[in-house]
């Protein structure tokens, strides 16, 4: 399993549009994929269940992969935080 923990920087944390780039690319992997918040855990394969945490500016989350491409998965998300979601 990887993990990686990331603090949300953004004015308007994971809204929509980041939200939708990040279940497009964990979607990519066949790693399950985790975004955890708040003292709870989502798939991040789904805009439903990434939306419902309401992850606001300053937040901490944490992103797990376990899986085959798990490595790569946590790389791939960590470049889309990177753009812009997070420091």
């Amino acid at each position: 399993m990887a993990e990686k923990k990331f603090t949300i920087t953004a004015e308007t944390g994971i809204h929509a549009r980041p939200a939708t780039q990040l279940v497009n690319k964990a979607g990519q992997y066949e790693s399950e994929v985790t975004l955890e918040y708040n003292g709870k855990s989502v798939n991040l394969k789904s805009i439903m269940g990434v939306m419902s945490l309401g992850v606001g500016q300053g937040s901490e989350v944490t992103i797990k992969a376990e899986g085959p491409d798990a490595e790569a998965a946590l790389q791939g998300l960590d470049e889309v935080m990177k753009q812009g979601l997070s420091d």
